[in-house]
This record gives structure tokens, C-alpha cells and sequence, in this order.
């Protein structure tokens, strides 16, 4: 079931609610610049193991309002919390997917961790995000040719084998989002660090982190592990950034495992 929560005046996001009746609750945050339908092989998997899957387009992507405004890493943490509260979710596993992941260690930071039992960090783009010079070409790109930059991002995103068709499909979840949006974000990830927040996180977490990430090196998972009390480190050696297909059925099989 799909439906929107306003977050703020004229603001709505669009939340992906599938297995509403399901015993334990996942909370997806996708990339950048996709949207929730990224995790399309958890959706279509989880819930058939009696998991409540939401999945939560950010404001700017996928079918979410795309105002101009709002995309620091406080607000579209703050964001999350608004769905939390209005969905009176509890006891849920938080995923956050490379931006997503960034804006999940926010929450948990800014939001004392309200409400989740287990935070799942897959190829964070954290606790630094672009270097200068990355984000200074998607920039350019996202400004003047963004079918251009998302291309390179595919053409860097996966290590194993992708089809044309797949491609083509990936490629589209990327254009769903607002230009202002998907530049707004690059901007964050080259400016916001996010050191401070890793020593806030309590809950127990696993990072998972594709071992040929060309977006976020791999390194970053080291310091994400040895920064976060309670983590364990997870290498995912036939993946590149997208261990969430690329190796979906251990993907999934260790989000089972870490829920119960």
C-alpha cells in the first residue's frame, strides 16, 4: 500500500507500506538519487517471511513532494522522524543505503535512535561522502546534462553483470528526482562529515559494504566499524555499491538473521 505523510506545510512524502500486518518492521531509505523501488528484491522477498517492509522516497526523489528547500542531513533526518511518529512505529530495523545511510546515522544521532531496535548501514556514504572533485562533476552534470551523470553513476554503481534492460530501468528511478534535488544532495554529501555523530549510535548495527564499491570506498566501512560500538563489519565480495542486488539473497538472508 502506497500513501504520503506531510512532514511539513507542502511537503509530502510518499512511504511504501507493504505487510502492514507483518511481526517485525524494516524501514528502508534509499541512495541518491533513486528512490524506495531500489529495494524492489527485499520487497519482493521480506514480507513473505512475515516482515513489514516501508520504504520512504525522501523529499526531491522518487514520488515525494521536491520543494526546493530542506536537503541538510538534520532535515531529512528530521523528515524520517516525522514518518516515525505519524506511523507510530516502534521496535523497527532502520536500512539506509549509501546517502540513505548517511541520513540514517543522522537520525539515530539527532533522534536518540527513537524507535529502532537495529540500524543496518549498506555501503554508508559516511562519515565523508564526495570528495571536492566528485562532486564538482556531478554538479556540472546535474546542471546541464543529468541523463549524462546518471549514467556514469550506473556505469560505476554495480561490480557484477547488469542487462541493457536493467540498466534502462535503474537508470529511470534516478530521473524520477527533481534536478534542484539531486544537486542540492551532492553539495551535502561534499560539505556535511558526519565523525560527531557515529560515538551517538547504541543500537546494534551491521554494515554491510560491497568490497568493489567505486562510489564509497571500502575503507570507509573499516572506520564505520571501528567508530561504532556494537558493529560488525559484513564484506560483501561480489559487490560493488549495490550489494542489495548483487548479492540479494545473502543481503536478505542477513537482514533475517539480524532482526530474528
Amino acid at each position: 500500500m502506497g500513501y504520503y505523510v506531510s512532514v511539513e506545510s507542502g511537503v509530502k512524502l510518499y512511504v511504501e507500506d507493504i505487510n502492514s500486518e507483518g511481526s517485525k518492521t524494516i524501514v528502508f531509505l534509499h541512495g541518491w538519487p533513486l528512490s524506495h523501488k531500489q529495494f524492489e528484491y527485499q520487497f519482493d522477498v521480506l514480507p513473505f517471511m512475515g516482515y513489514r517492509c516501508i520504504g520512504i522516497d525522501w523529499r526531491g526523489f522518487g514520488k515525494s513532494d521536491k520543494p526546493i528547500s530542506g536537503y541538510n542531513f538534520d532535515r531529512l533526518a528530521d523528515d524520517i522522524r516525522t514518518v516515525v511518529d505519524v506511523l507510530q512505529l516502534d521496535n523497527f530495523t532502520l536500512v539506509g543505503h549509501s546517502t540513505g545511510g548517511a541520513i540514517a546515522i543522522r537520525y539515530m544521532s539527532r533522534h536518540n535512535g527513537y524507535g529502532v531496535s537495529n540500524l543496518v548501514l549498506v555501503d554508508a556514504a559516511a562519515p565523508i561522502g564526495f570528495t571536492t572533485e566528485t562532486a564538482t562533476r556531478f554538479l556540472t552534470q546535474a546542471l546541464n546534462d543529468r541523463p549524462k551523470m546518471m549514467q556514469e553513476v550506473i556505469d560505476n554503481f554495480f561490480f557484477q553483470y547488469i542487462t541493457n534492460s536493467f540498466s534502462e530501468w535503474f537508470f529511470q528511478l534516478g530521473l524520477q528526482a527533481a534536478g534542484w534535488s539531486t544537486a542540492a544532495i551532492i553539495n551535502t554529501l561534499r560539505d556535511e562529515k558526519l565523525y560527531g555523530d557515529l560515538p551517538n549510535i547504541h543500537v546494534p548495527t551491521l554494515i554491510i559494504h560491497g568490497v568493489h564499491d567505486k562510489v564509497i570506498p571500502f575503507a570507509q566501512a573499516h572506520e564505520l566499524n571501528q567508530t561504532i560500538k556494537n558493529s560488525q563489519l559484513v564484506p560483501f565480495h561480489y559487490s560493488g555499491h549495490g550489494p542489495f542486488w548483487e548479492e540479494r539473497d545473502k543481503f536478505n538472508k542477513l537482514l533475517k538473521q539480524i532482526i530474528g
